[in-house]
């Protein structure tokens, strides 16, 4: 029998608005799924079950009494704990906050909470959000929901995880070099990158970069579009958040699908590496097994990757850079409380000069501008999510693919800052198994501002996949995860490396 807890967030979104599920029901399912397995995985590291419950009960009165709802309604939802949550503990992976429990809520929570959705609990980063495997000094390592051993990614790997066990239906998450995107392929969930300031923020240092945004993760793609819907906003506190003066840009349907695609009519373009990254062997056959399986359902296909030159320097000093704005102080007054992915970006950003700032930028706008001339020949290019498959998490990250020494320790990434760097709107979606028995995820992305028209296309071949055992969402075994051991008993649970 379903648990109240897994049911799609649309489907218990329905069910609330027909007074056919209780949204105090739908809370305590969800609180004793965390209480169940969190202890083999440690996605949901900070809690707010008195708070949740309150709310949960208000929205249960306001179902019963006929208020008009809010899109999500009743809905638990996790943050990833890079977010401000008002009265709930927000540490950012680092010790220096490891007590932090701020006044206000950022922006994108407040939208939630006025959508009717009830902040549960953070879910678990790296210090920062720095690299892509989910660990810190302060919470310690998540695991991979299908082996607690292996990596979840990140830097939103405890949103995905939680979506995976399905603690709860919706979780926010954020994504510079693919830090909702990877941890959605590695454990079987949809991450959803918007355009640069679709989801605005006001909290980031550099405002006028579109590397890094805020996004939506979810089960499905129908679960994550409706929560893109409630965190999209116009908001002059983020200047790429483009405005008209006196009128409204952002409406709910700019990022919901409103009708479905038809594949037939769409021209997709696949590649296994953008023509530069370092695409695992194993990877590079899954992806040709799995695409072979339904490239026929699009209208034309070409084996095809926009010019990506010049991606890896420009990625590697424009995130450097970035670094230096956010952590350069700390670096200088509090080494001791920085681990070695923040130490790392910082003295990189230290060696660069105006040139080479000037070189990456002139680099980045090249390239956008090769995808805009590729994108008037194709509607979607599809590619693996990430470059391997998952390995342990005590790696703090891949020095080498296929015996290849990896550039950086965010060099296996690059199928994810690929898409980054020219801004384009990008969906991971769960397709199957790959042939160690992990996650596989497919990366879809669109047009220029293309964010409805990619999750409808990601939606359509979600539908198509979902009947076939090799493409289907995975589904972890929650019964084995109940019986794990703690997964702070493994070694080197807590700190950096």
């Amino acid at each position: 029998m379903t648990e109240p807890c897994d049911l799609t967030a649309v489907e218990a979104r329905t069910l609330i608005g027909r007074k056919e599920l209780s949204p105090v029901d739908l809370l305590e399912s969800c609180i004793g799924r965390i209480e169940a397995v969190d202890h083999a995985v440690n996605c949901m590291v900070a809690r707010d079950y008195a708070g949740a419950r309150a709310t949960a009960k208000q929205a249960e009165a306001a179902v019963m009494k006929g208020d008009k709802l809010g899109a999500l309604h009743g809905l638990p939802v996790g943050i990833k704990d890079l977010t401000a949550t008002k009265g709930l503990r927000t540490t950012w992976g680092s010790t220096i906050f490891k007590d932090h429990v701020p006044e206000a809520d950022g922006g994108f929570v407040r939208r939630i909470r006025s959508a009717g959705g009830i902040i549960l609990g953070k879910t678990n980063t790296p210090e920062w959000g720095a690299g892509a495997n989910t660990r810190n000094a302060v919470y310690g390592a998540t695991g991979n929901p299908f082996n607690p051993a292996k990596s979840a990614a990140g830097s939103s790997g405890g949103s995905a995880v939680a979506l995976a066990t399905n603690m709860v239906p919706l979780c926010s998450g954020s994504d510079m070099g693919g830090s909702l995107r990877n941890p959605a392929g590695f454990c079987g969930i949809v991450g959803f990158r918007p355009t640069p300031g679709a989801v605005p923020s006001e909290s980031r240092a550099q405002g006028w970069s579109g590397l890094g945004v805020e996004g939506p993760m979810g089960r499905n793609v129908a679960d994550t579009a409706l929560l893109m819907s409630v965190m999209a906003s116009d908001d002059a506190g983020d200047p790429l958040a483009t405005s008209v003066f006196g009128k409204q840009v952002r409406t709910p349907g700019d990022f919901y699908p409103q009708a479905p695609v038809d594949l037939s009519q769409v021209r997709a373009a696949f590649t296994p590496d953008f023509g530069f990254t370092p695409t695992e062997k194993h990877i590079r056959a899954v992806f040709a097994e799995k695409t072979a399986l339904f490239r026929h359902r699009f209208g034309q296909t070409a084996d095809a990757t926009p010019d990506c030159s010049g991606a890896n320097e420009a990625f590697e000093v424009l995130r450097a850079v970035g670094y230096l704005t956010i952590q350069l102080d700390r670096y200088r007054n509090r080494p001791q409380d920085i681990g070695p992915n923040i130490r790392a970006n910082v003295e990189e950003g230290l060696k660069y000069s105006a040139a080479d700032v000037a070189r990456a930028n002139e680099l980045q706008t090249q390239i956008y501008r090769r995808w805009q001339a590729f994108f008037r020949d194709h509607d979607v290019i599809i590619t693996p999510t990430i470059t391997l498959s998952p390995r342990n998490w005590s790696e703090l990250y891949p020095a080498e693919i296929d015996g290849v020494p990896t550039r950086t320790y965010f060099h296996w990434l690059s199928l994810a800052y690929a898409v980054t760097l020219p801004g384009h709107p990008a969906v991971s979606l769960p397709v199957g198994l790959d042939h160690n028995g992990m996650p596989f995820g497919l990366q879809i992305v669109g047009p220029r501002g293309g964010d409805a028209y990619v999750l409808a296309v990601a939606a359509q071949l979600e539908a198509a996949l979902a009947g076939d055992a090799r493409t289907a969402r995975p589904l972890p075994d929650i019964a084995k995860l109940k019986a794990a051991g703690p997964i702070s008993a493994m070694p080197g649970f807590i700190g950096f490396a």
